[in-house]
């Protein structure tokens, strides 16, 4: 197939590119790329291929806005972005299939467990909002024009060199300085890059909208303690609970200035897992345990 890959540069797009490079013709359209090198919240790009398949995973990454400025920049990236690359592909001739890279961050949540995409979207962040907005666009887009559209809902992605807050866990725990808070006991939802990648082309000839996670939701002190065998580092040591509720009241006071406040203490030490029967059902979805990989291979 010809296969234009937006955001081919970045954590995901490399894994889905390198998936897909061997069996397909790959077209890749990103900030550094060699073939479409462009900006879509700045424009519409001008394609003079014809593709088969559309795979939407350039994107502003999640993250918390400082100033107004960055606000805009999660709806122009992602929204105004997405309505650029839409615009170029009706100036050019219509895809049969397109996927769609959102997040699990649509649903608005920093607790709860087993949600599934039936979940009503309550997202109230910059980011979560331009993410529900982006569904929205292509749903609506794909559907007057009778193309298979898919969405891909996923949470933390892992893989060698995670950048985000894996990245930010991986890098404490080699430089000795990581926690485990109230016994690391919090369970978080993750999937693998690679599993997500190999899946594309699958379910994009069936469609539909589907979170993907490993289906183990591993806690922190399971994961911790997988990453510091990996790199033949000591265990991390158990920061207690009430200690760290004193630090985040601190950390109030202090604001920008402190590494954790009582919200990401309460988001530390919460819940938060998906469901994805769905993809188990309808796409035979049988991912690698993170916990197994990170146990296997290089972090």
């Amino acid at each position: 197939m010809k296969i234009l890959l937006t955001g081919s540069s970045g954590f995901l797009g490399k894994y889905i590119s390198k998936q897909l490079k061997d069996e397909n013709e790959i077209f890749e359209l990103s900030r550094s790329s060699n073939v479409y090198t462009f900006s879509l919240e700045k424009g519409v790009p001008l394609f003079k291929v014809n593709f088969d398949l559309v795979i939407h995973a350039a994107g502003k990454a999640h993250s918390i806005p400082k100033t107004e400025i960055e606000k805009q920049e999660f709806y122009d990236v992602n929204v105004l972005g997405t309505k650029n690359l839409l615009i170029g592909l009706e100036n050019s001739a219509l895809p049969k299939e397109f996927v769609f890279i959102s997040s699990v961050s649509v649903y608005g949540q920093d607790s709860g467990k087993d949600i599934d995409e039936n979940f009503f979207l309550g997202a109230t962040d910059p980011y979560g909002l331009s993410k529900i907005e982006a569904e929205k666009v292509i749903l609506e887009w794909c559907k007057e024009r009778n193309i298979i559209c898919t969405i891909l809902r996923l949470p933390l992605l892992v893989g060698e060199n995670a950048p985000g807050n894996l990245g930010a866990m991986i890098n404490a725990i080699d430089k000795g300085y990581y926690f485990n808070i109230g016994g690391g006991k919090a369970q978080k939802s993750m999937v693998l890059a690679k599993d997500v990648a190999s899946l594309i082309t699958k379910v994009a000839q069936i469609g539909g909208t589907y979170n993907l996670t490993d289906g183990c939701h591993p806690n922190f002190n399971d994961l911790s303690t997988a990453i510091s065998f990996n790199m033949n580092k000591r265990k991390p040591k158990n920061l207690p609970m009430n200690l760290a509720l004193f630090i985040s009241k601190l950390g109030d006071i202090l604001g920008n200035r402190a590494p954790i406040n009582t919200l990401k203490l309460k988001k530390m030490t919460s819940d938060l897992t998906f469901n994805d029967n769905q993809a188990k059902m309808l796409l035979d979805w049988k991912p690698q345990s993170v916990l197994d990989y990170i146990n296997n291979n290089k972090i």
